[in-house]
């Protein structure tokens, strides 16, 4: 695999996650596919653990690209296609080979569809694509949200064509698909704008200047100004590459380029509004950024007990916490602190984000 300064040839990766009725959406969408794209593909399927899986020959029977089942340390390569094997749990690595490890004995729920979409925002970022096919439950919703967040491109399966529509329609539901259609038409999709220069990865968002071409700054700054008269927000402020980026990927869905999208933006109030939630869309789970918890634990949790007054309650304010996993795991670092104190206060936990409110109170042991 080429490298460019130390880090993998940056193709897009293109996840997809099926269940029940997954596999006759995934062989429409291959047979669909141009042989040649630039591109790899990785199949997650829900898989019966207890029977070897033919699924690689059966796929094989519907495209020109070589189709592998995936094995530990094997290097992804554009225009190959790769499938789980049963009873494993499928992750993207940082050299860009595929990663398996045997899925746990226990009975609890068992997501590999989320467990790769979410390596693969981590290892691809914005050359990060995630499509959601026919399945039943909500497997694959998380993942497509923290694809999105990394600015990569999500598609969902839409209800008329998937046989089993309770994955898409999680997806959907989750506010993080770009496209719901069947399955040949996100193939159409795929191919269009799988070479488009915004596809290339940038792990370090920091370092990463996003695309710029001449007149473009220009471009940039009516564009803010379009979103400040429509939702009272001042978006210069923000992180340069961050809202760049989330910018230059709605111009490249929907227009090509950031000329047109402009043009687009002045006329189109619904298209205005969905990049307005595209740039302030974030990604949230529980005990996101392991360490800081521990750190809680470790320095900040026993200064406010050493602090607190009687039986004055512990309270903590979670702002921007979007769909509440940050609440919960700070209520539950908290009670694994106080597990073992003589002392368990009352604790109020305070979430805001920017469209909602929560108020949660949470009683100690």
């Amino acid at each position: 695999m080429q490298e460019k300064n130390g880090l993998p040839d940056s193709f897009p990766v293109v996840g997809i996650g099926a269940s029940a009725g997954g596999l006759e959406a995934f062989m429409e969408l291959l047979h669909a596919l141009p042989e040649h794209t630039g591109m790899a593909f990785v199949l997650v399927q829900h898989l019966d653990r207890r029977h070897d899986s033919k699924l690689a020959d059966v796929l094989a029977k519907s495209t020109r690209m070589p189709v592998l089942e995936a094995a530990h340390g094997l290097a992804v390569q554009p225009d190959h296609v790769y499938v789980i094997a049963p009873d494993t749990v499928l992750t993207l690595s940082a050299d860009g080979s595929l990663q398996t490890e045997a899925r746990g004995p226990g009975p609890g729920l068992h997501l590999p569809i989320n467990h790769f979409f979410e390596s693969l925002a981590v290892r691809r970022t914005s050359a990060a694509i995630g499509v959601v096919l026919s399945g039943t439950g909500a497997d694959g919703a998380m993942g497509l949200a923290e694809i999105k967040a990394a600015g990569g491109i999500t598609f969902a399966q839409d209800e008329a064509s998937a046989k089993f529509n309770g994955m898409p329609q999680a997806a959907v539901q989750s506010g993080c698909v770009d496209f719901v259609l069947s399955p040949a038409q996100i193939a159409a999709e795929i191919a269009r704008v799988g070479r488009h220069p915004y596809l290339k990865a940038t792990p370090d968002e920091e370092a990463a200047a996003a695309p710029v071409e001449q007149g473009d700054e220009e471009r940039f700054r009516l564009v803010l100004s379009l979103l400040r008269a429509a939702h009272g927000v001042d978006f210069s402020a923000y992180r340069d590459t961050t809202i760049r980026r989330r910018i230059l990927r709605r111009a490249m869905l929907r227009e090509g380029n950031l000329d047109g999208y402009l043009k687009r933006l002045k006329n189109d109030r619904d298209e205005l509004d969905a990049l307005y939630q595209d740039i302030l869309i974030n990604v949230t789970r529980f005990f996101r950024e392991a360490e800081v918890f521990e750190t809680l634990k470790q320095r900040v949790f026993p200064e406010i007990l050493a602090a607190k007054q009687g039986d004055a309650p512990v309270r903590i304010w979670v702002p921007g916490c979007s769909t509440g996993q940050e609440a919960y795991s700070l209520g539950i670092a908290l009670l694994e602190f106080l597990d073992d104190k003589p002392v368990h206060p009352i604790i109020q936990i305070f979430a805001t984000d920017r469209r909602w409110c929560m108020d949660t109170a949470v009683s100690g042991r």
